[in-house]
């Protein structure tokens, strides 16, 4: 018996359901109840909470402005996270840098909070970084740097980071290698909002002077996009206002650029290679004539 489909519905027409709602609340109810498991609820003055160096950086004020206003009309509704030195008698902020700016703004004296109480540092970085990225949309570059506080912090291999946080092995490696760069390039990242695989794929470019010209277009916004980044590598050439500087093949010493590109077509025709091979050697070839000859 042949299998009966349903007739096919004009793209017009289909029905789009949305599941990012109800993915965020089922996501942020788990998030929370392994966050605030075995914390108390109480109501803390905002002067007594002392804010450390957070994993968020970047804060959007019009944000925190419209965040504020709704806040003094409805009130708190997700309180502040925590914790409590014993010792000290001391409250840390952990999660709701946001929050805490935006009541701050409106001067409010105290607010709802979760409290945490005998946990590691390394416990709190994961806390912290977990409830970031979640809630929040959290730059690449914040959370790059909060992967490294926490390696440092903890000296854990990336193995063990991926199941701290919770995110996969290949995210961690890559952010790594973004938090290691110069602080110079995570600013202008974070200011133009580039491309994290633009950065990724600079850093890996070998010292010269094209990647030197490069970089002061990632530094000024103008290369944010990882295709504009292609065009300028497949093409060895920076745009600079209407005027272009190209970058010529470095050829061995003692060999003219004729010389060296007869060498390389001679080269092929020696070697035992497939159709698909001879031809994009072939297209290689051609590009470094129109390269040499500029």
């Amino acid at each position: 018996m042949a299998k009966k489909f349903a007739a096919r519905v004009a793209k017009s027409d289909r029905r789009v359901i949305d599941m990012s709602d109800r993915l965020s609340r089922d996501l942020f109810k788990i998030s929370d109840e392994k966050l605030l498991k075995g914390a108390r609820l109480d109501e803390i003055l905002l002067k007594d909470i002392n804010v450390k160096e957070q994993v968020r950086t970047k804060f959007n004020d019009d944000s925190i402005k419209e965040l504020a206003a709704n806040i003094k009309v409805n009130g708190l509704i997700q309180p502040l996270v925590l914790h409590l030195d014993k010792k000290l008698g001391k409250y840390t902020l952990i999660c709701g840098e946001r929050r805490f700016r935006a009541m701050s703004s409106i001067n409010m004296e105290k607010c709802p909070c979760f409290i945490l109480e005998d946990k590691t540092e390394e416990e709190l970085m994961a806390i912290q970084f977990s409830e970031n990225s979640a809630r929040e949309a959290l730059h690449y570059i914040d959370k790059a740097d909060g992967i490294l506080n926490y390696q440092i912090a903890t000296k854990a291999s990336e193995r063990k980071i991926q199941a701290a946080l919770g995110i996969s092995k290949s995210e961690v490696h890559r952010s790594l290698l973004i938090a290691k760069m110069d602080k110079k390039i995570k600013e202008a990242a974070k200011k133009y909002n580039i491309e994290k695989y633009v950065l990724l794929e600079f850093d890996v470019l070998d010292k010269s002077d094209f990647k030197t010209q490069l970089e002061k277009k990632i530094l000024a916004g103008d290369v944010t996009k990882r295709s504009q980044l292609k065009r300028s590598l497949s093409s060895g050439v920076v745009k600079t206002g209407t005027k272009k500087k190209v970058t010529k093949a470095a050829l061995p010493k003692g060999l003219s650029a004729a010389a060296f590109l007869k060498a390389m077509q001679a080269k092929q025709k020696d070697m035992n290679l497939d159709k698909e091979t001879q031809k994009l050697l072939k297209a290689l070839v051609q590009e470094t004539k129109e390269i040499v000859d500029m």
